[in-house]
């Protein structure tokens, strides 16, 4: 412990504890929140008030949203030890191969999904609804790699639900945000279309998708995507009823940024933690 009251990591700094599992220290974390505070603008002008989602999503809900036709390898179940495997534990045994007592839940994957569901049978009115939520998202991924892709990471994400028009306004604001935004923190990226609907692969939504993608995602210069917009069209509005007053199903539209994929492409374009946070506070965070 130093005497001006500021905790010195060991030598080595904190260390992972598995694949995708990355400790951020007080640096890191520093730009993070700061990163953050610094996307919640775009809420801010768009008047969508912060919330907090549900840390579980309901199998059943999901299964109406076709995730697990589009997404069954990312799902991360929340599972309990059955009394059995309890016992090993106890023991001192290996959790690994232990069995496991299904809760019909998963860990969110994307924001979103937590906003979506809470909001099914809903009306939104003929002015629709903005909402703004950083979750803490988790997939089952390939392979990890350092900032890039993590088991667990934070996504801010600001949330449109209303008109046609609505949603293309929407997503056109939030990319001009994202443009403004890494100009302010001197990073360079490039906009392209992605391919991961939200609906079946194989249906007439997907081949309308290869014609009118809804997905665009800007990518720091090696390639890691940092932030997205994504289109929904009325898909969610018909799937949980959520209505437009007079308009009928909601159309939605959501800007998704992956933070410490930011914290990344800082580091990457200024060289260390230390000088991207310098730039951040120069930016006035």
């Amino acid at each position: 412990m130093s005497t001006t009251g500021i905790t010195v990591l060991p030598d080595g700094g904190l260390k992972s504890p598995g694949p995708g599992l990355i400790p951020l220290d007080p640096v890191h974390t520093a730009l993070l929140r700061g990163l953050d505070t610094l996307l919640t603008r775009l809420a801010g002008r768009l008047g969508a008030p912060e919330v907090v989602g549900p840390p579980l999503l309901p199998a059943e809900g999901l299964t109406k949203l076709d995730y697990f036709r589009n997404f069954p390898q990312l799902g991360v179940s929340a599972g309990g030890f059955t009394p059995e495997a309890l016992d090993v534990l106890a023991d001192g045994g290996p959790p690994s191969g232990l069995p496991l007592r299904p809760t019909g839940y998963l860990l969110p994957s994307a924001t979103c999904y937590g906003l979506l569901l809470s909001l099914e049978g809903r009306d939104v009115g003929d002015e629709g609804l903005r909402l703004s939520a950083t979750g803490r998202c988790f997939r089952n991924e390939t392979h990890y790699d350092a900032l890039r892709r993590l088991w667990g990471f934070h996504m801010r994400e600001v949330l449109y639900l209303g008109t046609k028009d609505g949603a293309v306004e929407h997503l056109d604001q939030g990319a001009e945000f994202v443009q403004e935004t890494a100009a302010l923190l001197g990073l360079e990226l490039t906009r392209a279309a992605a391919d991961d609907p939200f609906y079946d692969k194989g249906g007439s939504r997907a081949r309308l998708m290869a014609l009118d993608p809804v997905k665009h995602e800007f990518s720091a210069p090696d390639g890691t995507a940092i932030a997205s917009v994504n289109r929904h069209r009325n898909f969610f509005g018909e799937r949980l009823d959520i209505r437009a007053g007079s308009h009928g199903p909601a159309y939605s539209a959501c800007v998704a940024f992956g933070v410490e994929r930011w914290v990344h492409a800082m580091i990457l374009a200024h060289g260390s933690p230390e000088q991207a946070l310098e730039i951040l506070s120069a930016a006035g965070i």
